[in-house]
């Protein structure tokens, strides 16, 4: 299957840059005729008649296209201009002036943006989720953001930390590459706790994208791309205040600022305060159903504009988190390190700053520079019953990137160099897993486009990894239109990463488990091999207008082979994680549809079903991921009154999942093989007056469905039994939340 890729990749690239090389062309100018003037006209469209053949015209009007013998009918065309068919014979250039259509009457149209875009016309498989659908849930930061995408699944990676994991494709949240504006954000040791440091009311939107990314923003993309734009002071509000508080006692402050410096400057400013001090055990199993503590976090950043085509901006973040967890009468203070009570504390530090630095030709639109830049350092201090992790990561990043034509706009490319750098120093209990990382790259990604019918994207980058070696990573993007309302896209390409196989499994930390890591006693990360992976995708979508009203279809499909992946094998023996390369088969096949539409008017409804086929082998034997659904069903309904009413209601059924073995365990610590399916209903309602004042509550869990005891051993913590980690579904029940916001336009 790769041979079959790269063949079609390369194939794709040399015939669409030098098949030109013996063939004859037309060139020619199309302009219009303004008042005394001549000027060109951008993007017309050239093309022989009743074919597929033609092209645009660039800034300057000018176009070149290959003749055909079999046809002499030239048509030039453009938006508000009449056609224009010409004779071509002998001639090698062609002067074409277009002339204005008709006047019309004025015609207003009115056009409901929908919660969840999605384009007909990026090559890339993208949904675009703005404010309006991150406000259908209480949201509170990135990883609670999902709860109406039926594409991703969020989970609780254990039922002692709180902390909340993604799911794409059947793979876990690392597998995905989650960047802030296109720069590498959520990564390294904050690839599971750092979906919760983005509070949900600084996101200006989510780019969700399925399938192999854009080879400009790196090779770590192996599921898919969650890119995160933050609001910025050039279209927020000058205030806006958010208070949220729910049952379990957790109350949380948001607030933006945005302030004008100048009439090319602003600077915006973020804070997010989280604080609970709740005791709360409704399952009654002597464990917290959450942890306590507090988290804050604050933002500010800065942007320029000029006439000049020149785009600045920059920014500093940083993010405080303490929360304690574990038995309810635990005392940190007391019973630390000790074994009078089982307890955990995490304790996180993380700062970042990031500039970017963009220069636009004004002469040529179509020609700019860029380079971006960004440094974080994370440390994190933790301990879970009586064993101890303390991490440190250093991160650097750059990017400079150059983008321009080749002739016209059909033919354009970004190339570049980038360099990540990270140092870690990883300590569990008394075993040292520190290392660096350095990775200088280079890349070149050319887009064909065929007027609105065909879009290639063929991306190459070449990167050289100070442990692992040099290594190519190809990727390719194809669009075609079947006609004005239907498009199929194809994706594949290749994805490589360095597992953190501690800080992404902290759900294991949490339970009696003995780490065991197989590597090759090398100065590779833990001695094993970098994950290696290929993907392939298939997207059709359609929309559709029925009885005036909106509404669209898509339907996906996409694989995953890993060629090499860090396994981490729960069946072998109930006491113990044992991490290892892949000795065998690793797959991921899945498969969505999805229906959305306006059912009547302001009334939204989506519904949709996903199929995972998720395999790996584990000590020579091909079975289930565990803990992956590989059926589920998702419903969301919409409603907003002219009043400025809104309701919310989600329907969310998962099938059963594979549970490790544990039949090796005593009878009263054994689980079933697979879990029961259960579903999961959650309601929000709002109220809003002149845009400016909202009120809002709901219910999370509606029907209080809860996993029966979700802590192996809950009884004995310090037991070689305990297992806090195989979870399955919802360790709390129902959850009722209010809150408030507050805007200054």
């Amino acid at each position: 299957m790769r041979r079959i890729f790269l063949a079609v990749l390369f194939g794709i690239l040399f015939q669409s840059l030098w098949a030109q090389q013996g063939i004859t062309y037309l060139k020619g100018k199309v302009t219009e005729q303004i008042e005394s003037k001549e000027l060109p006209v951008i993007g017309a469209n050239v093309y022989w008649n009743n074919t597929t053949v033609g092209t645009t015209t660039d800034v300057n009007g000018n176009f070149k296209l290959s003749k055909l013998k079999t046809n002499n009918q030239l048509v030039i065309s453009y938006v508000g201009y009449r056609s224009d068919t010409v004779i071509i014979n002998n001639q090698d250039f062609l002067a074409v002036a277009l002339k204005n259509s008709v006047d019309l009457n004025e015609v207003t149209v009115t056009y409901r943006r929908k919660a969840t875009e999605v384009s007909l016309l990026d090559p890339l498989n993208t949904n675009v989720i703005g404010g309006k659908e991150l406000l259908k849930a209480a949201c509170c930061n990135l990883s609670e953001s999902f709860e109406t995408n039926p594409s991703v699944d969020v989970s609780f990676t254990d039922a002692v930390t709180g902390t909340r994991q993604i799911q794409m494709l059947g793979l876990a949240g690392p597998y995905t590459q989650i960047t802030r504006e296109n720069m590498p954000d959520i990564r390294g040791l904050s690839a599971v706790y750092g979906l919760t440091y983005i509070p949900g009311t600084w996101i200006e939107s989510i780019h969700l994208s399925k399938g192999a990314g854009s080879v400009v923003n790196g090779y770590e993309s192996i599921a898919g791309q969650i890119d995160v734009n933050l609001k910025n002071p050039a279209n927020m509000d000058k205030l806006h205040l958010n208070v949220y508080g729910n049952q379990k006692g957790r109350i949380e402050l948001n607030a933006n600022l945005q302030a004008d410096m100048g009439d090319k400057i602003g600077t915006a400013l973020l804070l997010h305060g989280m604080n609970n001090s709740f005791k709360d055990d409704r399952n009654g199993d002597n464990f917290l159903d959450h942890p306590m503590g507090e988290q804050y976090v604050l933002l500010n950043r800065w942007e320029l504009y000029n006439n000049k085509g020149i785009h600045f901006q920059v920014g500093v973040k940083g993010t405080y988190v303490d929360k304690t967890g574990g038995e309810i009468d635990f005392d940190p203070d007391i019973d630390e390190g000790t074994t009078n009570s089982w307890g955990m504390n995490i304790h996180t530090e993380r700062y970042e700053g990031w500039a970017k630095l963009g220069k636009v030709n004004i002469e040529k639109p179509w020609q700019s520079v860029g380079f971006q830049i960004s440094g974080a350092t994370h440390k994190q201090v933790s301990y879970f019953g009586l064993r101890n992790y303390d991490a440190n990561q250093n991160t650097f990043y750059a990017n400079l990137l150059y983008q321009s034509i080749i002739k016209n706009t059909n033919h354009k490319f970004k190339t570049g160099i980038s360099f990540q750098y990270d140092d870690y120093k990883e300590l569990l209990n008394t075993v040292n897993f520190d290392r660096i990382e350095s990775v200088p790259g280079a890349f070149f990604e050319y887009t064909y486009n065929y007027l609105e019918k065909f879009n290639a994207i063929v991306g190459f980058r070449g990167d050289y990894h100070n442990k692992y070696g040099a290594f190519v990573t190809p990727r390719v993007h194809l669009r075609y239109s079947i006609n004005d309302n239907t498009t199929l896209r194809f994706s594949g390409g290749r994805g490589q990463r360095s597992a953190n196989i501690i800080s992404e499994n902290t759900g294991i930390l949490a339970s009696s488990r003995q780490f065991i890591i197989n590597g090759d006693g090398s100065d590779k990360p833990y001695g094993l091999d970098p994950e290696i992976a290929w993907n392939y995708g298939l997207n059709l979508t359609y929309k559709f207008t029925l009885d005036y009203r909106n509404g669209f279809v898509s339907i996906d499909f996409y694989r995953t082979d890993f060629q090499n992946q860090i396994v981490v094998d729960l069946d072998q023996n109930p006491q113990q994680a044992i991490f290892y390369n892949l000795d065998g088969e690793s797959y991921s096949n899945s498969f969505q549809a999805q229906f959305d539409y306006e059912l009547i008017n302001r009334l939204d409804f989506r519904i949709a079903y996903r199929w995972y086929d998720v395999k790996t082998t584990y000590n020579g034997n091909l079975k289930e991921k565990p803990l992956v659904a590989e059926h589920r069903a998702f419903i969301n309904l919409a409603y907003e009154t002219k009043m400025h009413w809104k309701f919310d209601f989600t329907i969310n059924w998962q099938g059963q999942k594979r549970i490790p073995d544990m039949s090796t365990n005593p009878v009263e610590y054994q689980l079933d093989s697979y879990s029961p399916n259960f579903f999961l209903m959650n309601a929000q309602i709002s109220k809003s007056w002149q845009h400016s004042f909202d009120l809002y509550a709901g219910v999370e869990n509606l029907l209080n469905y809860k996993q029966k005891d979700p802590i192996l051993s809950s009884n004995q913590p310090f037991s070689q039994y305990f297992d806090s980690s195989l979870i399955w579904g919802p360790v709390t029940g129902r959850n009722v939340y209010f809150g408030m916001r507050y805007n200054i336009k």
